[in-house]
């Protein structure tokens, strides 16, 4: 975005950022933290579970809050006066299913003071694979808890194919069927990340808003890390934030998202190389096509 000359650059207010966090690698907390500042945010983070790594990497030790715990660390935040700073909210990985309760106590909180502050629920639950139709890699009850507690909350939601197909109990194998089922979930804007594309070798991103949908789609990286689904999420809300269109917000985020998986394979990483490669966040060059989804019949 080019200022006037003489303007300064309109200040961002800070996030509040819900998730995991890893003590190397950079999904979850760590890449959206990194990401959201770089845009310009001051970032509060409340980490939900400790891991030294993404569990794709090895196994490991995990350290979850005790639910009182957490449930006293959230009160605290929900009692400051300093929670009117908060632009928006996102949430991720939850460690344990008592969490949802405080964290939607800790949202409301938030739009007490700010009502127009966006929420962003990224239901971390499962994904698919080559092989299979994809599971749930959290036990059942914290996948009822963000569907029952937290999603109901959210302005926006990030499902991927698997996640919303299970928080919706409908199949979802086609861009169609992927637009039905985000309508169902009652959220003003339904992210679906890797969505069925319509080229080859291609992924997908469709967003269906209140003007209508849209999808952003890119060449597939073959072997890319995790965490792709997370940094969308946060880009989406920063661009979003920002004021751009859905569709622009939508083409900046998957375009950010892609430059940088690219090229963090092109270097070999096993994870994303934020900070080598963070120019991808301000300013992708990429190449991501977007268009319109025609969505008549996919309501019925």
């Amino acid at each position: 975005m080019n200022i006037p000359q003489g303007q300064p650059a309109a200040v961002k207010k800070p996030l509040l950022v819900i998730t995991s966090q890893v003590v190397r690698g950079g999904i979850s907390g760590r890449g959206l933290v990194f990401s959201l500042e770089r845009l310009g945010h001051s970032v509060w983070f409340l980490p939900t579970i400790l891991l030294p790594w993404h569990p794709g990497q090895g196994k490991g030790t995990r350290i979850t809050p005790n639910p009182a715990d957490f449930s006293a660390i959230v009160a605290d935040l929900v009692a400051s006066p300093k929670l009117a700073e908060i632009g928006g909210v996102l949430t991720g990985y939850l460690g344990h299913p008592d969490q949802a309760a405080p964290i939607a106590e800790l949202v409301k909180a938030v739009k007490r003071h700010t009502p127009d502050a966006p929420y962003v629920c990224d239901p971390v639950m499962g994904d698919r694979t080559d092989e299979t139709d994809g599971s749930l890699y959290v036990p059942q009850a914290t996948a009822s808890a963000i569907r029952d507690t937290l999603v109901p909350l959210a302005d926006i939601v990030t499902p991927n194919c698997f996640e919303l197909s299970w928080l919706t109990g409908r199949k979802v194998t086609s861009e169609l069927q992927a637009l039905s089922a985000a309508r169902t979930l009652g959220a003003e804007r339904v992210l679906v990340t890797s969505a069925p594309a319509l080229r080859r070798n291609a992924i997908a991103n469709l967003l269906a808003g209140p003007r209508g949908a849209v999808v952003a789609e890119h060449a597939m990286v073959p072997d890319a890390p995790h965490g792709t689904g997370d940094l969308i999420a946060g880009l989406f809300l920063s661009r979003h934030l920002d004021g751009l269109s859905d569709e622009d917000a939508l083409v900046r985020a998957a375009g950010s998202a892609f430059e940088l998986v690219a090229r963090s394979v092109k270097k070999g990483a096993d994870e994303l190389l934020f900070a080598e490669e963070q120019q991808s966040l301000g300013r992708p060059m990429a190449l991501v096509s977007s268009r319109r989804v025609l969505e008549t019949a996919s309501r019925a």
